[in-house]
């Protein structure tokens, strides 16, 4: 038999057989499931509504129709999309006894979240690159940062975010499953996927460096670079008052950055060890569910043309007794 007729045939028989995972979740802590379960489920309505609502008063408001807030509601649909695909099974692995999760479930669950942090990562880097050129030559802002350049850039951060995410879901495939295994997690993370692998995972380890490596430099490359002509700029404004509004733009960009970044390289420093497992738990909680909570309340707490604009689309919507 070929080596790519017993491959398919291997993942024909993952999914026929009915291969399972449990997710462990936090099913260490029985007595903290229910105050779990209520933390989890107001983090992720204050999400829903958080970033749905950034994506409509963006969408409704004509003075919000620019490079930045167009990144910034594409920012917004990323982070809804990623709490969606890992809250859901959270909340519910919290209430109930079976933890149980289908290989297909877990895989697709690994895709779109996977797809939805590298995605973040590069928007991240585009939105401070948007910063730079604001900021650097403000009257030919949007002549710069034209549509179709705006439209190339988001593309390329969701083409690029699927690209990794697809070949190491090509190389999921093809590991061997049998039975029921236990994820030492509360959504099926790659590493963790691999952990239960009766396969050789030396390739896909490899590979999961490589991507994670190469997304979390060059985007951290493009930040700092941008950031680095931020500063020379602004410290060549005469008034400090013009000091203080090109500075007060990016704080609630740098805010998300170094939330973001800051729990990822946290993540990358932990020391693969057992006891380390419950940390990286912990710590991949912030990035995946408190993140996207957080991310409209910064620009929108901090940004007064936001604020303006909610507040605006507030008053036309609600009657006035």
């Amino acid at each position: 038999m070929n080596k790519p007729h017993s491959f398919a045939l291997r993942n024909h028989e993952n999914q026929s057989s009915g291969v399972t995972f449990i997710l462990l979740g936090f099913s260490e802590y029985p007595d903290l499931e229910w105050p779990l379960f209520l933390v989890f489920l107001t983090i992720y309505v204050v999400t829903v509504l958080g970033n749905l609502g950034m994506i409509m008063v963006i969408k409704i408001n004509p003075k919000l129709h620019t490079p930045m807030y167009f990144f910034l509601s594409h920012l917004s649909f990323v982070d809804f999309c990623y709490s969606t695909v890992v809250t859901p099974k959270l909340l519910e692995n919290l209430l109930v006894e079976d933890r149980t999760i289908f290989f297909t479930g877990c895989i697709i669950q690994f895709f779109f979240a996977c797809t939805a942090v590298v995605t973040e990562s590069f928007l991240l880097a585009v939105m401070a690159y948007d910063r730079f050129v604001a900021i650097r030559n403000p009257l030919l802002y949007t002549v710069a940062m034209s549509q179709r350049l705006c439209a190339l850039l988001v593309a390329g951060s969701y083409l690029w975010g699927m690209f990794g995410p697809l070949v190491l879901l090509c190389y999921a495939l093809q590991l061997n499953f049998s039975g029921c295994h236990v994820i030492n997690h509360f959504f099926c993370e790659y590493t963790a996927l691999l952990a239960v692998s009766n396969s050789d995972v030396h390739i896909p380890h490899l590979l999961l460096f490589g991507f994670a490596t190469f997304n979390e430099v060059s985007t951290l490359l493009i930040i700092l670079t941008s950031y680095v002509f931020i500063f020379v700029t602004v410290l060549n404004i005469p008034f400090a008052s013009g000091r203080r509004k090109a500075f007060s733009t990016c704080a609630s960009h740098l805010t998300a950055i170094t939330i973001f970044h800051g729990t990822i390289l946290f993540i990358y420093c932990v020391p693969n060890s057992k006891n380390s497992q419950q940390t990286i738990k912990v710590a991949s909680v912030f990035y995946t569910i408190v993140n996207s909570m957080l991310n409209p309340l910064i620009y929108s707490l901090r940004n007064k043309d936001v604020k303006d604009a909610f507040w605006k689309f507030i008053d036309t919507k609600v009657p006035s007794p």
